[in-house]
């Protein structure tokens, strides 16, 4: 590699198999090198309506509000939170992870009061402890993240939505991780808002945050306009509440630009949209059950074959995600000279962790566009290679022979 800021750039041709990013599918980089349109072209309008319908069947909503957030999967977190929250209101936030930390510190910086619900890493929240919660402090908005990379649990979501609606607060759901891997069905649940990312089980490139809001919620959202010195821009009426702090997260103004009055706020992110667009046809092509399925069946195959090379599963294994699996490294081994032999010797990239759990477990993810037969026996093999050469004591073999039983008691199955 040169140092010539003048070459073109050539990046390894690297398997991403960490909690996230993946390698984007080749049809969402071929979708992403069309040519751009300006935002108020018929035709780009017309891509804008199609991405929003695709968009509600992968959510499984019928949510006039679901569209694209510009920015990454946090853009997406901090536009919710930044548009329902105003000084002063209660938060209830189940915290098991990096990222109940991370809608603390959003919804801090909201003015928001918080109260959270902390389970000890590698575990989950009770239902029964979210609910007291709810009950005691009558929140505006319960925010909970579905799956978090940093422990590879995924919180159940059943019941929690019930509870919002019987104390009257909205709940807004981070589906960063798990929209397109795990099953979410909006409206079922009751979820009034979803934010995710496509870097994920979506299998795109991050930098587009799809976004699903309820009607109630949304009306929650437009009461918040605010007329500055008896004026208001065309469209906005005027309300009581603060005005929220952040023009570009401001989900009623992007909301007038998703609708039909296109009144403009920002400049489309035409190529993420295409990509976008792209991730939600490839899901739907091969089915929701179908593409749930599928990335179960890499994580059962995947835990087989960690637990055949005798290494030990981290957390609650009955509430991991289907894509993401922690492994304890095991004492004596120096986890980062792993990882880092791994994507050295081999191409691959696992993950390591954050706060409590750094150093102390890998995070090897299997999702979207990387979540196939194939790409977990090489990383498999991989892992296997190099924890040998590192001292540690394993059968030969043993890993891809467990996972491929696995996909082969699939097959007969089927």
């Amino acid at each position: 590699m040169t140092n010539d800021i003048f070459d073109e750039i050539d990046p390894p041709q690297r398997l991403l198999m960490g909690p996230g990013p993946v390698n984007a599918h080749p049809r969402v980089l071929r979708a992403m090198s069309a040519q751009l349109l300006g935002q108020f072209d018929p035709e780009f309008t017309a891509y804008m309506n199609e991405t929003m319908a695709l968009y509600r069947r992968v959510f499984e909503t019928e949510n006039r509000w679901t569209f694209l957030i510009d920015g990454t999967s946090r853009a997406g977190i901090e536009a919710a939170l930044i548009s329902v929250l105003e000084p002063g209101d209660n938060i209830v936030i189940p915290n098991f992870g990096r990222f109940g930390l991370l809608l603390t510190e959003i919804a801090q910086r909201c003015g928001a009061v918080v109260t959270t619900v902390d389970a000890e890493w590698g575990t989950v929240v009770a239902l029964e402890a979210i609910e007291e919660a709810v009950a005691r402090v009558k929140p505006r908005l319960v925010a909970c993240v579905h799956g978090d990379t940093s422990t590879t649990m995924a919180q159940p979501l059943e019941g929690i939505g019930e509870i919002c609606r019987r104390y009257d607060a909205l709940f807004y759901v981070d589906a960063t991780a798990t929209l397109g891997g795990m099953s979410l069905p909006v409206d079922k649940l009751g979820i009034d808002i979803v934010t995710a990312g496509l870097q994920k089980c979506l299998g795109g490139p991050s930098g587009s945050a799809p976004i699903t809001i309820s009607d109630r919620a949304a009306e929650r959202i437009f009461s918040r306009r605010h007329v500055e010195k008896g004026i208001a821009p065309a469209g906005l009426v005027g309300g009581n509440a603060p005005r929220i702090a952040s023009n570009y997260f401001d989900l009623a103004m992007i909301m007038d630009y998703w609708s039909e009055k296109r009144l403009n706020h920002h400049t489309e992110a035409t190529t993420m949209l295409y990509g976008a667009r792209e991730c939600a046809r490839i899901v739907l092509q091969e089915g929701l059950e179908a593409r749930y399925t599928r990335h179960a069946l890499a994580s059962r195959a995947m835990v087989a074959g960690l637990e055949a090379m005798g290494l030990t599963l981290f957390g609650d294994i009955s509430n991991k995600m289907s894509n993401v699996t922690g492994i304890e490294i095991p004492v004596g081994i120096d986890g980062e000279h792993v990882r880092a032999r791994m994507r050295l010797d081999f191409e691959i990239e696992i993950g390591s962790s954050f706060g409590p759990l750094q150093g102390r477990i890998w995070r090897i993810g299997a999702m979207g566009y990387n979540c196939r037969k194939h790409n977990v026996l090489i990383t498999l093999n991989a892992l296997e290679c190099v924890l040998r050469g590192e001292g540690f004591k394993l059968p030969s073999g043993s890993a891809a022979d467990a996972a491929l039983a696995v996909y082969a008691a699939s097959e007969t199955s089927a």
